[in-house]
């Protein structure tokens, strides 16, 4: 997914993505866990969720999987600080799997597929259910831009949201994905009655979430892969960034800020 993958792997991008554990970014897929489950990640990034999961599957192993190795040291550092023995890191690419078919109890992806074009996101959800085991599960979960919500309304906050949305699409990705994935799925194969389909959100109110959320998008803009790509793609001058990057900063020292995003999530069990 590096090509598909807008922010690339910038230090400010894995420090975001290491905050992502089971429960505040894949609670939904708790209840069907078993603690022998073999688990792939697909588009794993730091391993932050990955490393949680097989901690809740200690009989079982998981693999965490990205297209390229340069995060896998944060989660292999991660797995070791916890004492968990039972994950791997591979690199891979999502829309051509190098595991052999029904290899796995359980697939899943966070905030993958948004980032593929039309093609290449049917083509990546055939490819985890290819790998998944009859009677396995395929757990998805996408953000939607469109339902982001934020108080108090800053001046250049909602600029940045469109901006970013812009550049998602520029690049072939949906950003309102989570409204859609369940259609995706569709797509790639699976049957409405195999579907279960719920929402999950982010919210970001404490100073210390404020804090964190506002400056890790700060540092988005201004040295990650999304800054380059807002550049040379022409979506965005040095001082437009300057600008959003201050809004960002104007709304996390607020007391009284306020952020949520909306998450559509599947569970799609492979017949």
């Amino acid at each position: 997914m590096a090509q598909d993958y807008p922010h690339g792997h910038h230090q400010s991008v894995l420090r975001g993505h290491g905050w992502r554990t089971v429960s505040n970014s894949a609670a939904y897929l708790l209840g069907s866990l078993r603690p022998d489950m073999v688990i792939l990640d697909v588009g794993c990034g730091p391993g932050s969720i990955t490393v949680d999961l097989a901690s809740l599957v200690p009989q079982g192993k998981v693999v965490g999987m990205d297209t390229t190795s340069d995060p896998f040291e944060e989660g292999l550092k991660l797995a070791a600080e916890r004492g968990v023995n039972n994950v791997s890191f591979d690199v891979g690419d999502a829309k051509k799997l190098p595991f052999p078919d029904k290899t796995f109890d359980m697939v899943h992806a966070h905030q993958v597929v948004q980032y593929l074009d039309k093609d290449a996101r049917i083509q990546a959800i055939r490819e985890m259910r290819r790998v998944a085991k009859t009677g396995g599960l395929v757990c998805l979960r996408e953000g939607d831009q469109g339902t982001v919500t934020f108080y108090p309304e800053v001046d250049g906050l909602q600029e940045f949201i469109d901006l970013y949305c812009k550049i998602a699409r520029a690049n072939g990705g949906e950003p309102d994905a989570g409204r859609r994935l369940h259609t995706w799925v569709k797509e790639a194969g699976f049957q409405a009655a195999d579907i279960t389909v719920t929402a999950g959100t982010w919210c970001y109110n404490s100073p210390k979430e404020r804090a964190w959320w506002s400056s890790v998008w700060v540092d988005r803009i201004q040295q990650s892969g999304l800054k380059e790509t807002a550049l040379t793609g022409g979506h965005a001058t040095q001082k437009d960034l300057d600008r959003l990057a201050e809004a960002w900063r104007t709304w996390g020292s607020n007391e009284d800020g306020w952020y949520a995003i909306v998450h559509g999530e599947v569970i799609c069990q492979v017949r």
